[in-house]
């Protein structure tokens, strides 16, 4: 889709924090390449939380990480543009780049026990930051990170700082890492499945605590799950990805009650649900996803898709716009929508 055709189609064009256009990932393999993501495009508004749903190996956290640049460059083929702002992401120097990160832009990774260095305290971790970004001294540092630790509702905030990563519980570990990702008051979060690790009421507890903070500081946030449910706790709009690509897209409400791509369907009956009676078998869908090193000609969705046609295995379907903001990539999207049992939508 082109700059032109966007501006004509996304209302409020000029708001738009982030646009990614065309954009390509390609791990260079030691047989084939493998195309993780394969022509996304994707805006985000300020003060909008964009959800990418859909099954392991979809491309989420491969454009997720990307916004970051946090692919290894020698071995990663990157194409199109990404803007944040006023950055041309794909273009930074490294110094820039380093500036960007952080400040612009700010991710909380899956599995914080991971993700944060086990050989300094987490407030250690959280003053460096700051200190990177603001020309402050290192017990102004700490007094934001006591601060921030408060805002996320870590008990106990200051001897909590003092703590190592692995001294902390789950939940505690992911609250510390949604606060080191707010040090440097990014205009961006990038969450990548953050409350996948945690227990269902801790995980409520996280999303609630994202969505809150996120409305108080008017950030744009780029969430990606693999939960429908959550999707739906959190977002404005859904982006449904399948083999790389994004094959619908929609405010919450309208693709939830009115998916117009067979996975978009598949992925909502194949969800527990609470009108489901007990002992129903979950509907699943068939299949695997596609090898990315050789992806068909045609839609990736063909092989396992029950209302393919024969041009759904030739040729790449294009974009349909439905409405104003929803629009999905199938040739059937015109067909009546049945078999769905969405989830609450509040």
């Amino acid at each position: 889709m082109t700059s032109a055709s966007i501006a004509a189609t996304t209302p409020n064009a000029d708001e738009v924090f982030v646009d990614i256009q065309a954009l390509t990932v390609t791990f260079k393999g030691a047989r084939r390449p493998v195309n993780a993501v394969s022509g996304v495009d994707l805006q985000v508004r300020r003060g909008e939380v964009v959800a990418l749903i859909g099954e392991s190996g979809s491309g989420k956290s491969v454009t997720l990480r990307t916004l970051l640049r946090l692919h290894a460059e020698r071995r990663t083929s990157l194409g199109g543009c990404i803007r944040v702002g006023s950055h041309a992401v794909l273009d930074l120097a490294p110094r820039a780049l380093a500036d960007y990160r952080g400040k612009v832009a700010s991710m909380i990774f899956q599995e914080p026990l991971l993700a944060l260095d086990p050989v300094y305290t987490v407030g250690a971790q959280i003053v460096e930051a700051i200190r990177r970004h603001e020309p402050v001294s290192a017990h102004e540092a700490r007094q934001r990170a006591l601060q921030l630790f408060e805002r996320v509702r870590i008990p106990s905030p200051e001897r909590r700082l003092d703590a190592y990563p692995h001294e902390l519980s789950g939940g505690m570990r992911q609250r510390a890492m949604i606060a080191l990702a707010l040090a440097c008051r990014p205009q961006l979060l990038l969450a990548d499945e953050p409350t996948t690790a945690l227990d269902a009421t801790v995980q409520i507890q996280v999303l609630l605590l994202l969505r809150e903070l996120q409305r108080e500081l008017g950030l744009a946030v780029i969430f990606v799950t693999h939960d429908i449910g959550a999707a739906v706790e959190i977002a404005d709009r859904i982006a449904v990805m399948y083999a790389g690509r994004i094959v619908e897209e929609g405010p919450v409400r309208t693709l939830i009650r009115e998916p117009r791509h067979p996975y978009t369907r598949a992925l909502l009956q194949s969800r527990a649900h609470g009108a489901m009676a007990k002992g129903t078998r979950l509907v699943t869908i068939p299949g695997a996803p596609p090898d990315l090193s050789a992806l068909p000609p045609g839609c990736a969705f063909a092989e396992r898709c029950s209302i393919a046609q024969d041009a759904c295995r030739i040729t790449q379907p294009e974009i349909v716009h439905l409405s104003i903001e929803h629009r999905a990539r199938c040739f059937r999207t015109g067909e009546t929508v049945t078999g769905s049992e969405p989830p609450a939508v509040r």
